[in-house]
């Protein structure tokens, strides 16, 4: 794509700073709300602003990056949660700043109530799109190419050694391996 990106990987590096945007604007808005402070009101608009037009790019990055990505079943199920997940938060916030822009940033008290419980429903929806993302990465390797995962494999097969002075991981995470008995000498 460009500046060594391809599309998974720009969706990786674009999509974590709007998830950030957008729960700040609703941690501003409710900070605005119990502390009267209008300059927190303004801050939660800015980041709602930034929040939804880097959500969008994250979307529809990740859009380009689910056509090329080496995937199977498991993984595609996931990718249509996480997608519908995505496009369900980027409406409800989508649609609370353009509710905001229609009344001029001045909505009224019901409404403005409705916007804040929408926030708190749209961040709900935002943690859970996270999660998914995160459950296809780390759980099925999303986005990491067959021929790489296959090396990766075979390079955790031959295992590794630690020099003198490192920490031994092998033995602090073995969780497949017996406790040491009392007369092993552990």
């Amino acid at each position: 794509m460009f500046l060594g990106y391809d599309w998974p990987r720009f969706h990786a590096a674009v999509n974590d700073l709007p998830a950030a945007l957008l729960t700040f604007a609703v941690l501003f808005e409710l900070a605005a709300w119990l502390l009267k402070r209008e300059s927190l009101r303004w801050a939660a608009i800015w980041t709602l602003w930034a929040g939804v037009l880097g959500g969008w790019v994250a979307v529809l990055a990740g859009e380009q990056a689910e056509d090329i990505i080496d995937h199977g079943e498991g993984i595609h199920e996931l990718m249509e949660l996480h997608e519908k997940l995505a496009l369900i938060t980027m409406t409800i916030f989508t649609v609370i700043l353009v509710w905001q822009l229609w009344r001029r940033f001045n909505p009224n008290r019901v409404e403005t109530a409705i916007l804040r419980v929408l926030m708190i429903a749209g961040v709900g929806v935002l943690f859970a799109t996270g999660k998914i993302g995160g459950q296809m990465y780390f759980d099925h390797a999303a986005g990491v190419p067959t021929a790489t995962m296959k090396a990766e494999l075979e390079d955790r097969a031959r295992g590794h050694h630690h020099h003198p002075g490192e920490a031994d991981d092998d033995h602090d995470h073995d969780h497949d391996a017996a406790p040491p008995s009392a007369d092993s000498g552990h």
